[in-house]
């Protein structure tokens, strides 16, 4: 009798449409949630990075529940399998809260901010961890789980490509503000643009289509001494008032060539459609999989013995640390890339364009890892990567607002190491859980899992902190153009050689990771025969 440990291209289709979903509402909220709070719901930079933190610290139960419950749940769908299809539609629907703006005050804003988020956490760890673990229990070949982890961070990396690239284009359709508009021409260039609101709107911002024309405030109208010419201007309209410009650097500009975007309406029926493709992925990917690896059969349900053999596993513990730096490092270069093109390369939809760059990388990447892991073998290779990333991000202190080439260029390819070390993160969470089955005669491997939603969570949550923080001591304030300005430093800093840092501390942490390609092999082997022995009993 043969163990089969292979999986369909289909089954590795359908398991991979569960990361893109996983990541329209990770990386939506990654990129787009911290310049939501600050810009559209008008909460300060300080007060986000506080609540990021603060949220997470429950992660760390939370996390761990969820390991226990997964090992623990038995259901004719299996042990993980079940926990997507429960989850599928409160993720979408939390998703969907997060991005909507209730009119209340500064403290009840406050209030909401931590309640939804929270909830946010919570669902999606209830999602989360089941989603890893069922990827170690699809197959017990390591190396055919490093094809499925590929597959995964493929589909991860669309999902995240989808709602990065295209949820800026959908705010501007869906939040597009018809007031009365005047233009008259003062030169080949230069034109006095006036614009009548019909409604109060809290947040509107105004540019041209293309977003080439410089908006000034005349002084008639100057709003928080925001005197600089940039392609674009946010602010407050109240119905009835008129708001005027002079807009230089487009030629036969009209009317309906200039776009006034309500981003709290926009940002809000963006996710919303984000949320519906979200839950319908996961439930292709509930449908599609199938569990086949189970305990040992003479495992008895033993919480003490699992924690016992967790804090024992060597390879586990360093993961989580190992995921934790990896994730605060890949979340920090992800939450400040709409701030930092938004205001210091001034072109917010370019953002767009550099996130869709981003996740091709991305994509590219973890495409090559399965056969770059059999070349150098995944421990080898992750630390090449940190050290890879990091560094080429550094160069980016080096970039001036107009090299944008340049930017695209060192964002990319660092982007492409990026990418391998989520993808072989998971991966080697399925090793850890190998490695305590060898070890130990014992499996619990949604508690091992817990330990990737821990990292991926509690990560972002440094992450936003840090740029709070960081934020916070130049002053930020998203709806004041002097306060932005002043700082442009802490953007440049956040973009380029602060992640670095982090990237290279978590290399070196890597170089203690016992399970290399040689004792690997040992260890699949030997539980490929246990297991084979067991299934002709």
């Amino acid at each position: 009798m043969e163990l089969t440990n292979r999986v369909s291209l289909k089954e590795k289709i359908g398991y991979a449409l569960g990361d893109g979903a996983a990541n329209i509402a990770w990386r939506g909220v990654s990129t787009f949630l911290f310049i939501f709070y600050t810009d559209v719901f008008g909460l300060s930079p300080i007060t986000v990075g506080v609540l990021m933190l603060v949220a997470r610290f429950s992660d760390g139960i939370s996390d761990v529940l969820m390991g226990i419950i997964g090992d623990r749940t038995n259901s004719k769908y299996g042990k993980f399998r079940p926990w997507i299809l429960w989850t599928a539609i409160p993720l979408g629907v939390i998703l969907s809260l997060l991005f909507t703006s209730p009119e209340l005050g500064t403290n009840g804003k406050i209030v909401y901010a931590y309640i939804t988020y929270i909830l946010f956490t919570l669902i999606y760890t209830a999602n989360n961890i089941p989603y890893g673990a069922l990827m170690a229990v699809m197959t017990g070949d390591d190396k055919e789980r490093t094809t499925i982890g590929s597959f995964r961070m493929v589909g991860a990396f669309a999902g995240g490509m989808l709602v990065q690239g295209a949820l800026l284009f959908l705010v501007a359709y869906y939040g597009n503000v018809n007031p009365t508009i005047d233009i008259s021409q003062l030169d080949e260039d230069a034109y006095a643009v006036s614009v009548t609101a019909s409604d109060n709107i809290e947040h509107v911002n105004i540019k041209t289509d293309n977003g080439i024309a410089l908006f000034a405030w005349n002084n008639a109208s100057m709003q928080n001494n925001d005197v600089e010419a940039t392609n674009g201007k946010s602010f407050e309209m109240e119905k009835g008032n008129t708001y005027s410009f002079t807009v230089t650097g487009e030629k036969n500009l009209k009317a309906e060539d200039i776009s006034i975007i309500n981003q709290k309406e926009g940002y809000s029926k963006s996710m919303y459609v984000m949320s519906a493709i979200l839950a319908l992925l996961m439930l292709i990917t509930f449908y599609s999989t199938r569990e086949r690896v189970l305990p040992p059969k003479d495992q008895k349900t033993d919480l003490v013995q699992d924690f016992k053999d967790l804090i024992k596993n060597k390879p586990w513990i360093i993961l989580l640390i190992i995921g934790l730096l990896f994730n605060v490092y890949n979340s920090i270069k992800q939450g400040i890339v709409v701030i930092y093109f938004t205001h210091y390369l001034n072109d917010q939809l370019l953002s767009a364009t550099y996130l869709v760059g981003l996740m091709i990388a991305s994509i590219l990447g973890a495409f090559f890892t399965a056969q770059l892991s059999r070349k150098f073998g995944k421990r080898n290779l992750l630390i090449y990567a940190l050290i890879f990333s990091g560094a080429v991000n550094a160069l980016l202190v080096f970039c001036k607002p107009d090299n944008v080439a340049a930017i695209f260029i060192i964002g990319t390819v660092s982007e492409f190491a990026a990418a391998i070390l989520p993808t072989l993160f998971f991966v080697m969470l399925g090793d850890a859980a190998d490695f305590s089955e060898w070890k130990n005669g014992r499996r619990a491997t949604g508690l091992i899992y817990s330990a990737g939603s821990f990292a991926t969570k509690f990560g972002g949550g440094i992450a936003g902190a840090i740029i709070g923080l960081v934020l916070g001591a130049y002053f930020y304030d998203g709806q004041d153009a002097v306060a932005i300005k002043g700082a442009f430093p802490g953007m440049v800093m956040l973009m380029s050689w602060i992640p670095a840092l982090i990237a290279f501390v978590a290399a070196g942490i890597m170089l203690l990771y016992p399970l290399d390609k040689t004792k690997m092999d040992i260890i699949t082997s030997d539980l490929n025969a246990k297991r084979l022995a067991q299934s002709v009993e």
